[in-house]
């Protein structure tokens, strides 16, 4: 059986919160990096890239289908190397293609699904990381953001727990490795608002 080596959080040097401005203001920037390229597909792989990859096909009017590799299973890192969930459509044959992710570590996630694309006939295949650490950045063919501070994403800083929110813990162990103490940054600063409509036996 494999036996996955933990994310090595002490490593990273420092903390990078990231705004949903900042993330797009990003995103922004990867788009009219990109805009030349005119990708007709962006493959988004889940699912932290699901947030940028959804957001520049927005931007650059493409086409986007989700793909899912990962070492998780129900969000503990379970395999040393990234396993398919769900894999590129046979549709992207002729046509240019780029593959988008959330961060650059190791690469192999992101060189896994570009080899696909590519072994389905895609006409072009380009690769595009919101954030990478130093010593992947030769991988992606356009990068948001190189750091190897560890990055507050928006999207996952907190979980629901009863009736409210609290950080998560993966973030706060990860800042307890870094000997830093910023559970309540960890908070999005931002109402809970009440939905409109949930069934009666539902409602919080």
């Amino acid at each position: 059986m494999e036996q996955p080596e933990p994310y090595a959080y002490e490593n990273r040097a420092g903390v990078e919160p990231i705004s949903w401005e900042a993330f797009h203001g990003l995103c922004k920037g990867l788009a009219l990096a990109v805009a030349d390229y005119a990708p007709e597909i962006i493959l988004a792989v889940g699912r932290g890239g699901y947030y940028p990859g959804t957001l520049l096909a927005h931007l650059l009017r493409a086409d986007i289908h989700p793909v899912q590799l990962s070492r998780r299973v129900n969000d503990v890192v379970t395999h040393k190397r990234p396993k398919w969930l769900l894999k590129p459509p046979n549709t992207i044959k002729g046509r240019r293609v780029l593959v988008v992710d959330e961060i650059c570590d190791t690469g192999a996630t992101l060189q896994k699904v570009a080899k696909r694309a590519d072994k389905l006939g895609a006409k072009a295949v380009r690769t595009a990381m919101l954030y990478s650490h130093t010593h992947g950045a030769h991988i992606p063919d356009y990068i948001g953001l190189i750091t190897d501070s560890l990055i507050l994403n928006p999207w996952d800083r907190e979980i629901v727990a009863g009736d409210g929110f609290v950080a998560h813990p993966e973030y706060l162990g990860a800042l307890e490795q870094q000997g830093v103490e910023l559970s309540s940054m960890l908070l999005i600063d931002a109402p809970t608002t009440r939905p409109a409509k949930v069934p009666p036996d539902e409602g919080r």
